[in-house]
């Protein structure tokens, strides 16, 4: 009687489940061959050969202390992260405030004025970087520190826009309306009721202004000069001329950096959703 029942009960086949299975499957496939191309990059940076080798014949940390002992990569690597850290901080400011004029604000050409500050993410960043070098030229704005962060402010900008506008959508205008109607200013409003609730797209898009600019070569390779050389100049310098793994080391510190700051992310994701 039990048997009957259970078999009662049993679940019929599902030709859907089996179909889910095998989508998860193919994503996971093609979300493998994505990452390890990125992934490789580690061991071989722990080689002990004097050249690029997969898989490693023995291990050593010897390319680890000749990155950290040699005073121009540590020059171009603080060059970088000076370069990002500034541009961060620039790209959040423009950003926030662009994306609160184009959500919030009754603009003229609104959708004209989102696709200018959208086009560094679809022009080639070729061409913006030959458009760059011919105007920074002549004004002496090359290989040095303030022509670095206008450029990467430009590119970084639009991140801070998408990311900070998804969360200007996502936000109750109610909330605003009732703090304005309660008598407080639209500074206080804006600091004490807008930007606590958007604080999540803004680290978003903050994160993402830091990454790309610490990761951009194609513009650096243009307006980079002897004395203000980027990490990814140096990068692809080395790549030419002197090829150890030391590349590899340098490509590990970026993945680590990025997967540190994507960890910032999820995290402030889940504080605003807890």
């Amino acid at each position: 009687m039990s048997e009957t029942i259970a078999l009662s009960q049993a679940r019929p086949f599902r030709p859907l489940a089996l179909g889910k299975i095998a989508a998860g499957l193919f994503v996971a496939l093609i979300l493998f061959f994505l990452i390890l191309p990125t992934l490789i990059v580690i061991p071989i940076s722990f080689g002990s050969a004097p050249y690029i080798e997969f898989p490693p014949s023995g291990l050593t940390l010897h390319w680890y202390v000749e990155y950290f002992s040699d005073p121009d990569w540590i020059a171009a690597t603080l060059f970088s992260l000076r370069i990002a850290f500034f541009t961060t901080i620039s790209a959040t400011i423009i950003g926030t405030l662009a994306a609160v004029a184009l959500v919030r604000g009754g603009l003229p050409g609104k959708s004209f004025i989102l696709g200018l500050a959208l086009s560094p993410l679809i022009v080639p960043h070729i061409i913006i970087a030959i458009a760059l070098y011919l105007f920074f030229a002549p004004l002496g704005l090359t290989g040095n520190f303030f022509g670095f962060l206008l450029a990467h402010t430009m590119l970084t900008v639009p991140y801070v826009v998408v990311a900070v506008s998804a969360s200007l959508q996502r936000f109750d205008p109610i909330l605003e309306m009732a703090a304005l109607s309660c008598g407080a200013g639209r500074g206080r409003t804006f600091f004490e009721i807008v930007l606590p609730q958007i604080t999540p797209g803004v680290i978003t898009g903050a994160v993402f202004a830091f990454i790309s600019s610490f990761d951009e070569a194609t513009v650096a390779f243009f307006i980079s000069g002897i004395g203000g050389k980027t990490i990814t100049k140096k990068l692809f310098e080395d790549i030419d001329f002197n090829l150890t793994p030391v590349i590899a080391v340098v490509s590990t510190i970026i993945v680590a950096i990025t997967i540190l700051l994507m960890g910032t992310i999820r995290l402030s994701e889940n504080r605003a959703n807890s």
